[in-house]
């Protein structure tokens, strides 16, 4: 018989008991009214939330459908007529960062700069344009002039350029949009090089944020096509193997004496983020990609619905180290399928950026027209 459990132990929020293995809890979503409710506070004194990310898209569904914004965008336009619709867009969302900032920043200070971050996205446009992602970056981080944000910057092979550059610059860098091991290792290693070139790397931070259930996704369609037992069996399983095998590149790059050298000039690792984490099929666990994926020195973004999930019914427990040679077999029989996953990695980076660029585009669009009608 199993001893009968504490209220202590019954009440202990899952979200929070993360934190105990060495996983950080941020919030995938941002809008106005989370800030100004007191609800972004609850979230931070009751579930440990300890740092938020935004993208083109959250942003196009928090402005674009609610009328939450309509005062700020009314005052802007009012106050400058002439202002262009991606300037009124960008005034709203560093309003929005700079206030998300201001309520982490006691999460910044305590950790030690460590955590306590809120994350704002390049222009999506600008991919596979190095030198304006690098000059934009520059001025988003001078312009928000917080220092507990983190630009966004997609791991295209442009984009890894701009990453290494503006972490020699001290600029924190939120790496997005990765999909496989050689982009995972391509945005690690330009990390390395930039902390090399930086005079003070212990005043830098930065995430490698990796996506995880676009994966299953697209695998999951090319294992029903096939059909076999063999094939459905993978079902579900590649998102999750494809981040422990990750996870274990970055334990190679970033402890003992291959980060030796940085830890003594007091850099900090750069952290694994999961991303698109909230699951897709309903035939799996809506916490799957969070109970799967819990180990120390990593960061998981939920969006809403998988926050409340599982604050709800979670179970915390050190999982992205176990069963690393089943996710290597799972690999490994996905090659013996024929079904190439880096092909498939470079067709999800590719689609990432071009939906970001299509949500930025729609915002814009839904912006003029909310402009028209103010």
């Amino acid at each position: 018989m199993q001893p009968a459990r504490t209220t202590e132990q019954k009440t202990v929020n899952p979200l929070r008991a993360l934190q105990q293995y060495g996983q950080s809890v941020w919030l995938d979503y941002i809008r106005r009214d989370l800030l100004t409710s007191g609800e972004l506070k609850r979230l931070i004194e009751e579930d440990g939330l300890r740092g938020m990310t935004s993208n083109p898209t959250i942003f196009d569904k928090a402005i674009g459908g609610s009328a939450v914004y309509d005062s700020a965008l009314r005052a802007a336009v009012q106050a400058e007529p002439g202002l262009s619709t991606k300037a009124l867009f960008e005034r709203v969302a560093i309003e929005d960062i700079r206030v998300a900032a201001e309520a982490l920043r006691p999460v910044y200070d305590s950790s030690g700069g460590a955590d306590g971050f809120v994350s704002f996205e390049v222009s999506p446009d600008l991919a596979y344009d190095k030198d304006t992602t690098i000059a934009e970056a520059r001025r988003l981080f001078k312009t928000i002039g917080k220092p507990n944000v983190m630009i966004k910057v997609p791991a295209t092979p442009q984009g890894v350029f701009a990453v290494e550059t503006l972490i020699a610059e001290g600029i924190n860098i939120n790496a997005t949009l990765m999909f496989s091991l050689g982009h995972y290792e391509a945005v690690a290693q330009a990390y390395l090089r930039g902390l090399r070139r930086n005079g003070r790397p212990g005043q830098i931070a930065s995430v490698a944020s990796f996506f995880v259930s676009r994966v299953d996704t697209l695998v999951d369609g090319k294992l029903e096509a096939i059909g076999t037992p063999e094939a459905l069996a993978l079902r579900g399983k590649i998102g999750v193997a494809n981040c422990k095998i990750v996870y274990q590149r970055f334990r190679e790059l970033f402890t003992g004496a291959n980060f030796a050298e940085f830890a003594k000039r007091g850099a900090c690792v750069q952290r694994p983020l999961w991303a698109s984490t909230g699951t897709k099929n309903k035939a799996y666990s809506d916490v799957l990609y969070v109970e799967e994926l819990i180990g120390p020195d990593t960061v998981n973004t939920l969006p809403p619905a998988t926050l409340d999930a599982f604050r709800n019914h979670g179970r915390p427990r050190a999982s992205l180290e176990s069963s690393v040679e089943e996710a290597r077999e799972a690999l490994a029989s996905l090659r013996k399928l024929n079904i190439d996953l880096d092909a498939i990695t470079e067709t999800l980076q590719t689609q990432g950026v071009a939906a970001f660029a299509e949500s930025y585009e729609q915002l814009l669009r839904t912006l003029e027209k909310k402009r028209s009608a103010l």
